[in-house]
């Protein structure tokens, strides 16, 4: 801790610190690392890994809006994909969340360029903020100025975290970014940990910091080839548990228990990636049953793929997917309907809504059941 003009700021030690790899820790290292890999070999296993890589990147990017207080629902999201949001959804919301989807899709591309670093994290910050509440908060730059943790009008004096100060901040952005560049000294799973601690408790922007703190998880993972497809997202896990996140973070800056801290994130990686591969095991069996019952459709075959990235759809989206008349899109969208596949959402004089519910169901299952 150091104290500054009134008030007390952490000052985080640099990576790594000494670990005690007792057996409780041994354990849940290994049961993630298991669940990890079934979970890679799934993704390596799927015919068409946008399949799950669309629905997995909407579903983190709406949970980790919620952790920051973004209300957008999934259904929301994706109905506005298809031009049909409903009109009382606050297009802030929305736009928030579709900048957390670009800022990872754009992220997961830049891999191939860029290697994890403090550049890399100012790009990411920028693409999250641009245009959205916060925007104001320099995006893609790092703080000059103190920032706090606490409930709404609360002061230096009475927040619940202080992070560094900018000097000292600086200094731990150096140390952590060493950090992500070894890559011999610990397992993944336990660095990746350790980076995500140790970023939210530098705190280096005005705002965002959660958010780009959990993408870089599935980002980490990603570029060491622990995944092989961008799969794994703890969000879910994460607002599910929410209080003990907070709680197993601020434990490490209090008193040093860096134990408490790896078994909860741990056991976030071992569920999520059961969770995800269960849940790819379903999407196939759709794909399988939709194909089956469509094989003497073939436009409305076609869109089988999209209605499982994209469960709502409308005559002209599937008219724009196909790159048919409208008459044939609409004719596909009534064969998937006359087969039970699509229904239709509401009364609606125009532009006329449909969904495909078991699909839309298996994607909300880890927004409800985490």
């Amino acid at each position: 801790m150091k104290t500054l003009g009134g008030f007390s700021a952490f000052v985080p030690a640099p990576l790594p610190p000494k670990l005690d790899y007792g057996q409780d820790l041994v354990l849940a290292l290994s049961r993630a690392d298991a669940a990890l890999s079934e979970l890679s070999i799934a993704g390596e296993q799927l015919p068409n890994p946008h399949l799950l890589i669309a629905p997995y990147l909407r579903q983190e990017a709406v949970l980790s809006s919620r952790i920051e207080g973004t209300r957008t629902t999934l259904s929301e999201l994706l109905m506005d994909e298809v031009a049909a949001a409903p009109p009382e959804r606050d297009p802030n919301d929305l736009r928030e969340v579709r900048n957390y989807m670009e800022a990872l899709e754009y992220g997961l591309a830049r891999l191939s360029e860029l290697p994890l670093s403090l550049r890399f994290v100012r790009e990411l910050h920028e693409r999250l903020m641009q245009g959205v509440r916060g925007a104001h908060m320099t995006p893609g730059e790092f703080r000059r100025s103190q920032n706090w943790i606490g409930p709404p009008g609360c002061t230096l004096a009475n927040a619940t975290y202080v992070p560094p100060p900018v000097d000292e901040m600086t200094r731990a952005l150096g140390d952590w970014e060493l950090f992500l560049h070894d890559q011999t000294s610990l397992p993944d799973l336990v660095q990746c940990a350790l980076m995500h601690e140790h970023f939210e408790a530098i705190h280096p922007f005005l705002d965002g910091n959660g958010r780009v703190g959990r993408l870089l998880i599935t980002l980490f993972l990603t570029e060491r080839g622990r995944l092989t497809q961008p799969l794994l997202y703890l969000s879910a896990y994460i607002e599910a548990h929410r209080s003990d996140y907070y709680d197993a973070l601020l434990r490490v800056r209090t008193e040093g228990d860096w134990e408490s801290w790896l078994l909860f994130f741990l056991r976030g990686v071992q569920e999520t990636a059961v969770a995800a591969a269960a849940q790819a095991r379903k999407i196939m069996r759709i794909r399988e049953e939709y194909q089956q019952l469509l094989q003497d459709h073939a436009k409305a075959l076609a869109l089988v793929d999209e209605v499982l990235s994209t469960p709502y759809i409308t005559v002209a989206h599937a008219q724009k997917v196909l790159g048919v008349s409208n008459p044939t899109a609409r004719t596909a969208v009534s064969a998937m309907v006359d087969a039970g596949l699509l229904a239709e959402v509401g009364e609606r004089k125009w532009r006329r809504l449909y969904v495909a519910r078991p699909v839309l169901d298996v994607l909300r299952t880890p927004l409800e059941t985490m």
